[in-house]
């Protein structure tokens, strides 16, 4: 008799625990995030979509990121890493800073090489975050020299499946 009243109770602990899988990575931007505005250095905004058609035929890292965010600066040293290993990568820097000053002298202050835009929509329930399912910062994704999305998310700049991806793509 005990075994039977266990049974329901491993039955539940083994499905219940699992990490939720919300199936396999998007190989591309939706709609809505090509869509989306970023405001360049110059100030110019311009839609997503044009700052991907901008480097394609080129092995992008995507970097998400903000001066405030603690994580980001504490793995900018690894950024710069990154950096020495595949120099010959663009590295798109995408700030949810909350002002552009801000945003502009955390970029002279880390030392931050490479393109550089402020993600027009908010975080939390904005069009790009929702796009990528963001949940954290910094955020690296990996878009092939077609603009597909190679690697979709990753959150440290010294990640094996990230290094991996960009051996991968040379």
């Amino acid at each position: 008799m005990k075994k039977i009243l266990l049974l329901p109770l491993i039955f539940f602990g083994l499905f219940s625990c699992g990490e939720k899988n919300d199936g396999p990575a998007p190989t591309t931007f939706s709609e809505q995030a090509l869509e989306d505005n970023m405001k360049s250095a110059d100030g110019t905004e311009v839609p997503f979509k044009e700052i991907l058609e901008k480097y394609k035929g080129k092995v992008i890292v995507v970097d998400i990121w903000a001066s405030w965010c603690p994580d980001c600066i504490k793995g900018m040293p690894k950024v710069h890493d990154l950096q020495d290993q595949f120099p010959d990568v663009t590295y798109l820097f995408l700030s949810y800073d909350k002002t552009e000053e801000d945003w502009k002298i955390g970029i002279d202050k880390y030392n931050v090489k490479g393109e550089h835009y402020l993600i027009g929509s908010k975080w939390k329930g904005g069009a790009f975050s929702e796009a990528v399912k963001l949940d954290w910062i910094p955020r690296y994704m990996v878009v092939d020299k077609e603009g597909k999305i190679a690697l979709f998310k990753a959150i440290e700049a010294d990640d094996e499946q990230l290094i991996a991806t960009l051996k991968q793509l040379k």
